[in-house]
């Protein structure tokens, strides 16, 4: 494992390429009603923008992990990249919506590369404390970006229409790639490969079956699923249901990115010291109190929006914290395997996203009842796969020790 000679700017690219997938979204979300009426589409259609990009991200993720784990990660890495710019390209030319879902499809399965990657190069380079530690710094970075990707697509839009934020898209990947020609070398070592691609793809089966593995996977997965079940479900229940104005609902959102960030901070800071189980005990604990807080709040409609609020900050923020401990703790069972991990468990936290985000739109009832039962739901799963990962972990150290 070697360290890097410079790692303050190592991190800031890294957290640029896990940057892909949301910014890729995100950017892209303003301009969902032009496309719409330039290419001559229904609402519906344009949407399957959004969907295939998501099916591309999830199969893109579980196909670079383990194909890095045999040819190593620098040709995947700058591979995906390439097929990202060239997608990128036809969806700014696109002149129909079937192609541009066309592209955006293969836009995702090249920057899947980058989002998983980034995190494999992590695990070949830092040791457990250090690599959760830099997880979060990477996690900080994203959620700026995040944060700023809305506004930044709708300037990007005013000024020249919605085709410019796919040029925007394709500049920030030329410079990536260009960054990571120069500054990232071959970390995953040959003497550290898989034997065969057979060998490389079992790995997934291999991992899932571990119940340590699975409860990292599982509570990193849930946390997120609740999250994206709050982003499916807020705009109606914050907006229409307690007749929020669009600026307040976009302040209210803030204030969970807000929270994920200091939470982020509080674990970069702390995880060192005390490690990465004690920090997914501080974030489990949370989730599960928000958990209890939201079903006492939506069944009860007591407190009415600004205790539904509190209590979903309560539990966002700690998602960040939740997903680069466990990450890096999952990565850290399997360094030989490091991409098929980091693979499984971002294409599983991209599907129960989906999975929660259908959930909360099938339970809609126009209360918000829905959002706040969905977000309990994963907020208790999460304290659940932490009492499966607590459990393994002290009968693994007995077996070590005995």
């Amino acid at each position: 494992m070697t360290h890097p000679s410079n790692p303050g700017r190592l991190i800031v690219l890294l957290a640029a390429l896990v940057a892909f997938a949301p910014l890729s979204i995100d950017t892209y979300l303003p301009s969902l009603p032009a496309i719409a009426s330039d290419l001559g589409a229904d609402a519906a259609h344009v949407q399957l923008t959004i969907s295939l990009f998501l099916a591309g991200l999830c199969l893109g993720m579980l196909v670079y992990g383990p194909l890095s784990d045999r040819y190593g990660r620098r040709p995947l890495l700058l591979g995906g990249m390439g097929l990202y710019l060239v997608a990128t390209v036809g969806c700014m030319l696109s002149g129909s919506v079937e192609q541009l879902v066309a592209w955006r499809f293969f836009q995702a399965l090249g920057g899947a590369a980058a989002s998983v990657l980034g995190r494999a190069i992590v695990r070949d380079l830092f040791p457990l404390g250090e690599a959760a530690k830099v997880l979060s710094l990477m996690h900080l970075v994203t959620m700026l970006a995040t944060l700023v990707a809305p506004l930044l697509g709708s300037v990007l839009m005013d000024l020249n229409g919605w085709r410019t934020v796919f040029f925007a898209l394709f500049v920030f990947c030329a410079l990536c790639l260009l960054a990571s020609a120069w500054k990232i070398a071959e970390t995953h070592a040959p003497d550290q490969r898989g034997d065969s691609l057979a060998t490389v793809f079992l790995a997934y089966w291999q991992i899932a079956r571990q119940p340590l593995a699975l409860g990292y996977i599982l509570c990193m997965g849930l946390a997120f699923g609740g999250m994206f079940a709050f982003i499916t479900a807020s705009p109606f229940v914050y907006m229409e249901y307690f007749g929020v104005s669009a600026r307040g609902y976009a302040w209210l959102f803030g204030l969970n990115i807000v929270g994920i960030i200091v939470m982020t901070l509080v674990n970069a800071r702390l995880v060192s010291r005390i490690g990465p189980l004690r920090m997914l005990a501080v974030g489990a604990g949370v989730a599960g109190i928000a958990a209890v807080g939201l079903l006492l709040a939506g069944l009860s409609g007591w407190g009415g929006l600004a205790l539904i609020a509190a209590w979903v900050m309560v539990y966002v923020s700690v998602t960040g914290l939740l997903g680069a401990n466990c990450v890096a703790s999952l990565l850290a069972l399997y360094p030989r395997q490091a991409g098929a991990a980091a693979g499984l468990a971002v294409a599983c936290q991209f599907a129960l996203g989906a999975v929660f985000s259908a959930l909360v739109g099938a339970l809609a009832d126009g209360t918000p009842r829905p959002m706040c039962l969905t977000l309990a739901v994963a907020g208790f799963g999460c304290l659940l796969c932490y009492g499966l990962i607590a459990r393994r972990s002290r009968l693994q150290s007995v077996s070590q020790t005995a």
